[in-house]
């Protein structure tokens, strides 16, 4: 492998250590914000930080770059930030930190598979054994939910979090695979900020109308920010900027399974802060799910 691939792989594990992280407090801010207030904050406070971030590299604002690349990162952005973090974050407060971690699993093989079909990279016997060991960590997970900490959950409120964790995760994929190949025609910082524009936008209008303003509300209370902004600034603008370069210096398919490696993250993560449960279920689910993952990478 050449310096690129390399930069590319380390780039996906940086973006699911940081990512981890954040999990764990945006679970907590999920508690007190909306799902969807709460994604407009991340990505607000986010969208700050790379426009800082441009100014201070000197990078430019409008770099030559054709517009159908503009365009199709503000789609990625709408899909991938706008449509699937906020169905994330409704899966993150039905099911909690560890739960959501496995179906996050999903994300792989939609990966894996969208970029055999759409961008050319073959799967080999182990990728495909890394799939169904991800797939079947689901399984499991799914057909065992009494081990939530605090009892069983609603079984309305499982498979809501279920159906809107793969949604959200095969909405994340598609947003990969539009942008995979103009990555390598434009900046990374650039990047990064047009695909959260394409995600923050969309949501800016919703406060407009009476129905959505209480959704909002708690964004107003400084104390929500405790959590919110240190999760913004790990989960949304280093984890964006990490995740992008990833895709951009690697294979869509190795970023994926690296990047699925903040499930184990978070997994440990949520039983030392969040004090969610370990049981023998979820250790075999996130251990097969980590060991997916990995093949999947050869």
């Amino acid at each position: 492998m050449n310096t690129i691939q390399y930069s590319g792989e380390w780039l996906a594990l940086a973006s699911a250590v940081v990512w981890a992280i954040a999990v764990i407090l945006f679970r907590k801010s999920s508690l007190t914000i909306h799902p969807i207030g709460l994604n407009l904050g991340k990505n607000l406070l986010a969208l700050i930080l790379i426009v800082l971030t441009s100014l201070i590299t000197g990078a430019s604002f409008w770099p030559a770059v054709p517009a159908r690349t503009t365009w199709l990162l503000l789609l990625s952005g709408f899909l991938g930030i706008a449509l699937s973090d906020t169905l994330f974050l409704w899966t993150l407060k039905l099911l909690g930190a560890s739960l959501t971690a496995i179906v996050d699993s999903v994300y792989t093989p939609f990966v894996i598979i969208l970029s055999f079909v759409f961008l050319g990279e073959r799967l080999n016997w182990q990728q495909l054994a890394g799939v169904a060991l991800i797939v079947l960590a689901i399984i499991i997970i799914t057909r065992s939910q009494s081990d939530n900490p605090d009892g069983p959950a609603p079984r309305r409120h499982f498979i809501l979090g279920l159906i809107l964790g793969n949604v959200a995760m095969a909405l994340v994929a598609v947003a990969v695979i539009i942008i995979k190949p103009v990555l390598n025609e434009v900046p990374v910082v650039w990047a990064t900020g047009i695909r959260l524009a394409g995600g923050t936008l969309p949501l800016l209008f919703l406060p407009l109308f009476p129905q959505f303003r209480s959704m909002f509300r708690p964004l107003l209370k400084p104390n929500n920010w405790k959590n919110l902004a240190p999760a913004s600034f790990l989960g949304t603008y280093l984890s964006l900027l990490f995740w992008i370069g990833g895709i951009k210096y690697a294979f869509a398919s190795i970023t994926a399974a690296l990047s699925q490696l903040s499930t184990i993250f978070v997994f440990v993560l949520a039983a030392l802060f969040l004090q969610e449960k370990i049981t023998r279920t979820r250790i075999i689910a996130v251990l097969m799910a980590f060991l997916g993952a990995f093949l999947a990478i050869y």
